[in-house]
């Protein structure tokens, strides 16, 4: 397993570097760099449309559009480190729950930011879709939250 770095990590090892796929979630290591605003309250977003996990049970493929929001503090997450990040977990077996809270928590844990959320907008298990949201707490005051806006699955409806 790889060691996780500090997030003040000196430079990032995936930027410009050609980089394997991690083989699980735990080998995966974030690059943080500076906050180039530091001290200015804005949010940043990912959206991951095509995320993928494997059921825990079945192991067949779960899909899901994660979107990523965040105030950053100190540092941010460098783009391509956590694309390889949630791509590590297209062979792991979770709960659609223990991926989205553990992406959330994890970018939380080591990035340290202002304040976070992942809203994880699973596609249908069983003929039931399930979103699952997780946030570090009351956003900031004066922060902007643009609404996710990922609509509810409807199938072929």
């Amino acid at each position: 397993m790889t060691d996780t770095p500090t997030p003040l990590q000196p430079s990032p090892i995936h930027l410009g570097q050609a980089s394997a796929l991690p083989s699980r979630p735990e080998d995966a290591v974030l690059d943080y760099v500076p906050n180039p605003r530091p001290g200015k309250p804005y949010l940043v977003r990912f959206t991951a449309p095509e995320f993928t996990s494997l059921c825990p049970v079945t192991g067949q493929p779960d899909f899901a559009h994660l979107v990523i929001d965040y105030a950053p503090a100190a540092t941010i997450v460098e783009s391509k480190s956590l694309k390889l990040f949630l791509g590590s977990f297209r062979n792991h077996a979770a709960f659609h729950e223990d991926c989205t809270v553990g992406i959330g928590e994890r970018l939380f844990a080591e990035m340290n930011p202002v304040w976070l959320r992942i809203g994880g907008y699973w596609y249908p298990r069983g003929g039931i879709p399930i979103d699952v949201f997780w946030q570090s707490g009351e956003p900031p005051a004066g922060l902007w939250l643009p609404p996710q806006d990922v609509p509810g699955y409807r199938g072929r409806g």
